[in-house]
């Protein structure tokens, strides 16, 4: 059984353009259903945090109108309650890569707020795609791919190809006009090539041994390919 390394962001909120916090975390089904995949394939999982904080989830990720209604709601909070993973995060300055075959970043827009600058956090990301090891990366997740720059400020993952939450998807949610940055834009100044599908579907794309996927609809089918991977 191989360990799994998951990468979740430490922080309850979003900081918008206005200064004002919008209360986020990490999303519930991009955690959920790429554990489910993970232990149904006999990996275990081990979640780190920035400080090895206790992850929060966005709670609006638990609503009946994020999970396809009341029932699959209920199911995705039951399987987190289930977590114990969750209570008893790593330090993400303490990981060595050496102990995990696989990495994975689940979204939210709490890896906006602070994974997006997290110099630990792009060191891993950095040494995982050198590596070889399966990377996979979801839908605000792959703002945590901005802080793995070099020495001389060059993105370790410009030229790569990936999917990522689109400028499109913020402004149907209601956020990109409150937003200090969007990360469709960053991503591409960065150089990464952003492949952009249609808002809401599942959207994955394979670069190497990069996995990305554009929006929660994308957890299951990435996890998917992740295993692929791991063979």
């Amino acid at each position: 059984m191989s360990k799994i390394l998951f990468v979740l962001t430490g922080v309850d909120h979003w900081t918008l353009a206005d200064g004002t916090r919008h209360p986020s975390g990490f999303w519930a089904e991009e955690a959920v259903a790429p554990y489910e995949a993970f232990r149904a394939a006999g990996h275990e999982v081990v979640v780190a945090t920035p400080g090895g904080v206790v992850p929060t989830v966005d709670k609006g990720s638990l609503a009946a109108e994020a999970n396809g209604g009341q029932e699959n709601a209920d199911r995705v909070a039951a399987v987190l309650a289930g977590m114990a993973e969750l209570r008893n995060p790593v330090r993400l300055e303490d990981v060595n890569l050496d102990d995990y075959a696989a990495v994975f970043y689940p979204g939210g827009h709490g890896p906006m707020e602070d994974l997006a600058v997290d110099a630990a956090s792009g060191k891993l990301l950095t040494l995982t795609l050198e590596s070889g090891r399966p990377l996979g990366v979801v839908c605000h997740g792959p703002a945590a791919l901005l802080a793995a720059t070099g020495a001389d400020g060059t993105n370790a993952f410009a030229g790569y190809r990936v999917a990522a939450f689109t400028n499109a998807e913020e402004t149907l949610g209601g956020l990109a006009e409150k937003a200090k940055w969007l990360l469709e834009d960053r991503l591409t100044e960065a150089g990464v090539d952003v492949q952009v599908g249609e808002p809401w579907v599942p959207n994955v794309v394979v670069d190497r041994n990069l996995v990305t996927g554009q929006n929660p609809a994308s957890s299951a089918p990435l996890a998917a390919e992740l295993l692929k991977k791991l063979g």
